[in-house]
């Protein structure tokens, strides 16, 4: 094929999951000339919503919506001249003795309307958490601070005033809650959790989305961060209308309407560098795309790999090598020949998120087996089933269930070949069964996506839905790696915009947006027109 050898773009960005197409959205709204490439035939990463068999469409990975944060979405016109429509989900903690909670936001009551004994303690609880996650989130529209910045720097100075008006937050909390928030942030969940509630699926809940696609245990240090994270926007789950690709879908809408060029089945082999500085990519038919500023919206050491570990010096090599990022998370889907009927919940309650942690001990065990590399008998499930709030995922009285199930390690012992694949399958059945007697027998067609899998359909490094551990030495200015944490990798116009950066996963949009605004504070898209 002919090469493109012409200066064609200001930037090209690998990967069109929403992260991309947030920072491609952001730089072609500031004038910028962008192209996205995308090795899939669509966009949107882990973000799909596929056919799953005849009839039935459903969310190939992730099935809700957590934490799309609200500024990106007004800088991007999502959901207002991007329309994108969604039901917000209460939470039900199914209980194996039938006493199942419902939790709507700080909220907790048990399903059949009857009062819960620990629900002052939860609201009181959540509403802490909240807040906290809040004060957190004044830093996730912020690139982090630069190690040893110049005072008279304009960066350093905007990092001042960040890093001063979280401390005003914190302050303003008060001494008493101050030091809690102190106390509590590195410290682990389990013991959080368990001094304020009784163990039962209440305080299970909360322990397994304190942990959820994450290598730890609720018993684990940093958890309680990971919990505050996940609350991040209040902790509401919402199932987007058309599923978790018209998410997607409504990021590539904003970046194509401020003018940004979108190309699916567009593989890139690797980068073109000179003199310490990207020049474009080679794409996987041999064509050239030449730019200023390439961005990398897949993992870290990906990206590195295709630059080439030699315009790296050793100890960043082996900082990127050392990434913690080992899935945890396998995903399951089934297509059901009617609806299920769970004992206990009626059909309105049936169409929340469910969540199977009986309790946050039962998770702390779930997670022994994943430490060894085996799959937890009693696995934790996060399911929902998108298609009995949107009929226009299913014909018939097809349905779907989407399960997120954890703990199925990346490194199973033994590897993941179809055998272990059935073996987590019928674990997930097993276990749906227990609250919903019968769902085996409606089972039509199923799927499993293990982390390995996860992996080779997104990129996402091994199959962990965040790219990296969302772990206390992975965070803010080290995030993904020391020297990494601002977004530019070190060789020049070669920056990250993913998961793996600041402020992490979570389809939010703000890594994305935070990269390109770090890219064009440092110069690197200088228009040559």
């Amino acid at each position: 094929m002919d090469k493109i050898e012409s200066k064609d773009f200001d930037v090209i960005i690998i990967g069109a999951g929403h992260n991309g197409l947030a920072a491609a959205a952001t730089l072609a709204g500031k004038g910028k000339s962008v192209c996205v490439v995308e090795r899939e035939a669509a966009i949107g990463g882990m973000s799909k919503t596929v056919t799953l068999a005849e009839g039935a469409s459903g969310p190939q990975i992730a099935h809700l919506l957590y934490n799309l944060n609200p500024k990106v979405a007004r800088e991007l016109g999502i959901g207002g001249a991007i329309p994108l429509g969604m039901h917000v989900l209460d939470t039900i903690a199914l209980a194996e003795d039938g006493r199942h909670v419902l939790i709507r936001d700080s909220k907790a009551i048990y399903a059949d309307g009857t009062v819960h004994p620990d629900a002052a303690a939860y609201e009181a609880l959540h509403k802490r958490l909240v807040r906290f996650a809040g004060l957190l989130g004044k830093l996730a529209l912020k690139s982090p601070p630069a190690p040893g910045g110049g005072l008279m720097e304009l960066d350093t100075w905007r990092e001042l005033a960040s890093l001063g008006g979280f401390g005003l937050g914190l302050k303003r909390l008060g001494k008493r809650e101050m030091r809690e928030f102190l106390r509590i942030l590195l410290s682990n969940a389990y013991d959080l959790i368990l001094d304020d509630l009784a163990d039962g699926p209440l305080a299970g809940a909360l322990a397994a989305d304190s942990v959820r696609g994450a290598f730890a245990g609720p018993r684990s240090p940093g958890t309680v961060f990971s919990l505050m994270y996940r609350l991040g926007n209040g902790g509401g789950a919402s199932l987007p209308i058309g599923g978790m690709g018209a998410v997607a879908d409504a990021f590539a809408e904003a970046a194509r309407r401020k003018g940004a060029d979108i190309r699916t089945a567009t593989g890139v082999a690797r980068l073109m560098v000179a003199d310490d500085h990207v020049q474009g990519v080679v794409l996987a038919d041999g064509r050239e795309i030449t730019a200023r500023a390439v961005m990398m919206n897949g993992g870290a050491m990906s990206g590195a790999r295709l630059a080439g570990l030699e315009h790296f010096d050793v100890e960043a090599a082996r900082r990127l090598r050392n990434i913690r990022a080992k899935g945890t998370a396998a995903k399951v889907n089934l297509v059901l020949s009617a609806a299920p009927h769970f004992t206990g919940l009626t059909e309105e309650q049936t169409s929340a998120r469910l969540l199977i942690a009986p309790s946050a001990a039962e998770v702390e065990r779930a997670f022994n087996p994943a430490k060894y590399g085996e799959i937890s008998s009693d696995p934790l499930i996060e399911a929902v089933i998108p298609s009995l709030r949107d009929n226009t995922l299913c014909t018939g009285n097809q349905h779907v269930l989407s399960a997120i199930v954890s703990y199925a390690p990346y490194h199973l012992e033994g590897g993941w070949d179809d055998a272990a694949r059935g073996h987590l399958l019928a674990l997930t059945l097993d276990r749906l069964e227990q609250f919903a007697p019968g769902l085996k027998a409606l089972v039509v067609h199923s799927e499993v996506l293990a982390p390995p899998d996860i992996e080779a359909l997104t990129g996402a490094p091994g199959g962990h839905w965040h790219h990296a551990e969302m772990g206390l030495d992975q965070i803010l200015n080290i995030r993904p790696v020391n020297q990494m944490g601002r977004y530019a990798t070190g060789l020049g116009g070669f920056y990250l915009c993913g998961a793996s950066a600041h402020p992490g996963g979570d389809v939010m949009g703000a890594a994305g947006r935070n990269a390109a605004m770090q890219l064009m504070r440092d110069g690197e898209v200088r228009s040559w027109r």
